[in-house]
């Protein structure tokens, strides 16, 4: 740094000496010059030493200021080293004495486990010496003695299992009350459609009892033509202005009453009217069939249903069940399913298709020998029907076994609308094998001693013994009696099965 400070003072003193000198030479003599000259000279070279000087001075300065600093850093870095050093050395010591530690502790947990071991080794042989001064003095092997206790602990088994078969229905029933309670009452609210028992009209008015004989026509050609025609039976008894028309199939019924109302409206009645009556009173009832089916697929929602589905689904206009008009009984199966599928977040449409077909079977089961589910499932198999909604048929009236939620809900939905008050008749006959039914399950089972069918076979009351069944029995009894009369009875809605067991003491006072 000095000698650069040295080369611009002399080059600024070179150029003032020659400003000066060229100055001096322009205005002065060469004499005179030349002693201004040295003269100048002589002073710059004593400012140029002064200047060096100062400079040097300087640059010493400089060189002290940063040797101090560089030293305050040397030892400021020592200072931190001598710091990180100890804090090593602290973290070592640290470290010794938790090894030291662990070494202390494992010794003694080595220690621990062998007083371990040997007070176990104590403790099986005081176990043993226990079992064998047991053995001694219960004059029994341990296999008696488990055998003894196990008997002594079948009654407390029973009652625990009781307990927990009575909680876990209890708990179960409640949730699945619950959700099934608010689905099915919001559904039965939503299709809360009047029902009117129905039945077949099979009896046509007549004007008088003088037309009767023209029915018959001469020698009873009127009537057998009738009857070989419309394929139905053709009853005139002592009954005042009335005939009756009798026919297995529905449909065929329908078109017979049709034809008769029509001859009897006509007036002209002989076997070429009667074909011609009949001609068009087939074609009528054959378009109000396929309008019904129409209808019933326009008011579910369904479109693409196979028209012969669509065809027969209209003949369940003029079919009854127990009174009860199949083809409405369908139409509401199928908005109750639709309505619970979505309030269980499944889609309504195959829900209400598979309800609208469940009892299609009802519409050609005078013509095809078997079951109406399985007929139904059938038809809607050859018709192109899904395997869950054939599945769905045929499992209404468990002919196969429910597999799917769609199964349940068309069960459910079919119970719901057949069991309504007023939706359907039961012949007297079969009401009664029913409740005699529900008696002899009942009675079946050890300890009961009396039962009783009431609230129309929806409730069964068992009546037992209290000396052959306990607190604890009462419960898997009546579990046991509901669950074979799901298997072995079909019903509308559901049977309650109530166990009753009572003891009395009485005392009489003379």
């Amino acid at each position: 740094m000095p000698e650069f400070v040295i080369a611009i003072i002399g080059a600024v003193v070179g150029i003032v000496l020659g400003f000066v000198i060229a100055r001096y030479l322009v205005n002065s003599s060469a004499k005179k010059k030349e002693q201004e000259a040295q003269s100048i000279v002589d002073d710059a070279k004593r400012m140029a030493d002064t200047i060096r000087r100062e400079a040097e001075v300087e640059a010493k300065d400089e060189a002290l200021k940063l040797k101090a600093e560089i030293e305050t850093e040397r030892k400021e870095r020592q200072r931190e080293v001598r710091e990180a050093e100890h804090r090593v050395q602290q973290r070592e010591e640290s470290l010794d004495r938790r090894t030291n530690s662990l070494d202390q502790r494992e010794h003694q947990i080595s220690s621990m486990q062998g007083q371990v071991e040997k007070r176990q080794r104590m403790l099986e042989e005081a176990e043993e010496e226990v079992n064998k001064r047991l053995e001694s003095v219960a004059g029994m092997t341990p296999e008696e003695a488990k055998t003894e206790l196990l008997n002594n602990l079948k009654d407390e088994v029973a009652i625990e299992s009781a307990q927990i078969i009575r909680d876990s229905e209890a708990r179960t029933k409640a949730e699945a009350d619950k959700t099934a309670r608010s689905i099915l009452s919001q559904a039965m609210q939503r299709i809360a459609s009047e029902y009117t028992v129905e039945n077949t009209v099979s009896t046509i008015q007549i004007p008088s009892d003088d037309l009767k004989g023209r029915i018959i026509g001469r020698e009873g050609r009127n009537i057998r033509s009738f009857e070989q025609i419309t394929g139905t039976n053709l009853i005139i008894d002592d009954t005042p202005e009335c005939v009756t028309i009798s026919c297995f199939d529905p449909v065929r019924r329908e078109i017979g009453r049709v034809t008769m109302e029509n001859l009897i409206a006509d007036g002209r009645i002989h076997p070429a009217r009667i074909e011609e009556m009949f001609a068009k009173a087939e074609k009528l009832v054959n378009q109000r069939v396929q309008e019904a089916g129409d209808q019933a697929a326009f008011d579910t929602g369904i479109h693409d249903m196979h028209p012969e589905l669509v065809k027969t689904l209209g003949r369940l206009r003029y079919r009854t069940s127990y009174g009860q008009n199949v083809l409405n009984h369908s139409l509401e199966v199928a908005y109750l399913t639709g309505v619970m599928a979505s309030e269980l977040g499944l889609d309504p449409v195959p829900a209400k298709r598979a309800g609208l077909l469940h009892d299609i079977g009802k519409a050609i089961d005078r013509e095809v020998e078997g079951n109406h589910a399985v007929i139904g499932a059938d038809l809607a198999r050859r018709f192109g029907e899904n395997n869950a909604i054939v599945h769905a048929i045929e499992a209404h009236h468990n002919d196969v076994e429910p597999n799917s939620v769609l199964d349940v809900l068309v069960q459910a939905a079919d119970a719901v609308s057949a069991a309504r008050p007023g939706a359907r008749k039961e012949t007297l006959d079969a009401y009664i094998k029913r409740l005699e039914k529900l008696e002899e399950i009942a009675m079946s089972y050890e300890g009961v001693e009396r039962t009783y069918a009431i609230q129309a076979g929806r409730e069964v009351r068992v009546m037992v013994e209290p000396e052959k069944v306990d607190e604890a029995k009462t419960v898997v009894l009546a579990h046991d009696i509901a669950s074979r009369i799901e298997n072995e009875l079909q019903y509308p809605g559901q049977v309650k099965v109530v166990v009753i067991r009572e003891s009395r003491a009485i005392g009489v006072a003379k």
